[in-house]
């Protein structure tokens, strides 16, 4: 070969490099740490919550990626199973902030866990989203925690007062939730939304989350006669087994179920017991407020996990839109600097419109994303939405 040749040859190759550098250069990972039930009860909601980050972080990368000072970022999703405990919890928090070295949390699911979690980035400087219920995890002491998703003091108000509304004969209610942090501190706040309406807690009962065996409780709860029972955090399965054991014993009252999440887990262990059950966490896709991105995910979402889609996945889909939408107007990469401006900015969320950070006024600061409250009900096996209230903050400040 001669010598020009070569040099042609060898700058062809110096070239192919340089490309590949600067491709290297140009593209940037971020790492999402989820802590996230993967087992037991739970595991639906993890499962899907780790597949929306996942399709989120897809979307982002397909749109450009996150720009900030002259460089491109993509996400990409680690998910551990936290299995809804602290002790899991904090396994998970040591592994995604010591060995994999995450700087932002991008969802994090159950009060237990998270607090374990919490523990650790608050101090060490990483910025988490959580859909945990507790009210325990926001307010200033935690500036670098955000709630992803509508939590008690959100749903239960207005899902309480509609029940109510719509069945004027209720005087009493009896309470059954998991014997845990979460289970504990939604049971404070639906006490309180219940007896806003006027109505009676005759009873408040704890379970450990993972039994199968409901029979006990449904009897104790059939012989209160209280006119409606609210099941709390009891997720679909488990609640599905105490109103099928109830609806066997003769029991009819009103069944409220704030945390169920969809049709499929409820009538999967309870059949048709589940029937005019009231939720407050789920979403339809069938009617005409659904988007083609929402049946488009929701069918990817039955595929994979065999339910469709609820608040609690959206939110960890949300909270991807919502970091690009931070990280480019803050025009960085560090968790703080991104904490100081996600209350600041909008961003378009799953739900088909527009959201953002707001709840100072409930919460001592700006942490708690502002989206729709659902209400709907079991009307036979058919899940139905029967109010969507959209957020008076964030309309206000979307008229500004």
């Amino acid at each position: 070969m001669k010598m020009g040749n070569k040099f042609a040859v060898l700058l062809a190759a110096l070239g192919v490099v340089a490309i590949n550098a600067a491709s290297v250069h140009a593209e940037e990972i971020i790492k999402l740490g989820l802590s996230v039930p993967l087992s037991g009860a739970g595991a639906n909601w993890g499962k899907g919550s780790e597949l929306l980050c996942h399709e989120a972080a897809k979307e982002v990368k397909a749109g450009g990626g996150v720009k900030v000072g002259g460089k491109i970022y993509n996400f990409e999703c680690i998910a551990y199973d936290n299995k809804y405990t602290a002790a899991e919890g904090t396994k998970v928090a040591q592994t995604l902030l010591k060995r994999d070295n995450v700087k932002f949390i991008g969802g994090s699911l159950g009060t237990a866990p998270v607090r374990a979690l919490q523990s650790l980035t608050e101090r060490e400087g990483v910025l988490m989203f959580t859909t945990a219920w507790g009210p325990s995890i926001k307010g200033p002491k935690f500036p670098l925690t955000f709630t992803q998703m509508n939590t008690p003091s959100e749903v239960l108000f207005p899902l309480i007062k509609f029940a109510k509304e719509a069945n004027p004969s209720i005087k009493t209610v009896a309470f059954l939730n998991p014997n845990d942090a979460t289970g504990q501190e939604v049971e404070v706040v639906a006490r309180k939304a219940w007896e806003a309406v006027g109505v009676n807690v005759v009873s408040s009962d704890w379970y450990e989350r993972g039994t199968t065996e409901f029979q006990p409780i449904a009897v104790k709860l059939a012989r209160l006669k209280a006119d409606a029972v609210d099941l709390g955090a009891a997720p679909p399965a488990e609640a599905g087994r105490v109103l099928k054991e109830l609806k066997a014993l003769g029991w009819k009252g009103v069944q409220v179920v704030p945390v169920a999440t969809g049709a499929e887990g409820l009538v999967a262990t309870g059949g048709d017991a589940v029937d005019k059950t009231y939720t407050g966490a789920a979403v339809t896709f069938d009617g005409p407020t659904a988007t083609a991105r929402q049946r488009q995910l929701n069918e990817v979402m039955i595929k994979a996990t065999g339910e469709s889609m609820n608040t609690i996945q959206i939110g960890f889909y949300d909270a991807v839109i919502a970091l690009k939408t931070a990280m480019e107007k803050a025009q960085s990469v560090q968790p703080e600097a991104v904490a100081k401006v996600l209350p600041e900015i909008t961003f378009d969320s799953l739900y088909g419109s527009k959201a953002a950070f707001g709840g100072k006024q409930t919460y001592g600061s700006p942490q708690q994303i502002l989206i729709p409250v659902i209400i709907t009900q079991m009307k036979g096996l058919k899940l139905v939405e029967l109010q969507r209230i959209e957020s008076g903050e964030l309309k206000q400040r979307i008229a500004r």
